[in-house]
């Protein structure tokens, strides 16, 4: 397994990207000064986005998996890379994604713990509804994650 820092032709990975955020020009307005990573097992399993937000705060923006991959611990190996590589830059690292079971229990699995929310975020910036596993994303649940 090898994670490698991503420095040019990050759109190459839109695929990948547009699985934890689906549409494109919301990516397009962090992918180019976030930082991207990729994980490599035999082959391109994951990828994330980090954002600097303030002088001790950054945002994981995004971060996904081939959905063939889901249950292999892909994600999780890669959020425990990006908080060691983080972790002497940032006092905090924050995400923010729907209220849905699943993904929430993958963050707070993974440390994160719950902040505060963005009331109708995903209804006030796409261009259509979203769903993720059946329920309606409206509200931005962020969380927090002491480095």
């Amino acid at each position: 397994m090898e994670i490698k820092k991503i420095s040019e032709n990050k759109k190459h990975f839109l695929d990948l990207l547009l699985l934890a955020d689906e549409q494109e020009s919301m990516i397009d307005k962090y992918l180019e000064r976030g930082e991207l990573f990729a994980l490599y097992d035999d082959g391109l399993k994951s990828v994330c986005v980090v954002t600097q937000e303030s002088d001790d705060i950054c945002e994981l923006k995004n971060i996904a998996t081939y959905e063939k991959w889901h249950g292999h611990g892909y994600g999780s190996k890669l959020l425990r890379h990006i908080f060691a590589y983080y972790k002497d830059r940032y006092k905090t690292m924050l995400v923010g994604t729907g209220a849905v079971p699943k993904s929430l229990r993958f963050y707070q699995k993974n440390g994160f713990e719950i902040s505060h929310r963005i009331k109708n975020f995903f209804t006030d910036n796409y261009d259509h509804p979203m769903f993720e596993d059946g329920v309606q994303l409206v509200d931005m649940v962020y969380l927090s994650k002491a480095l």
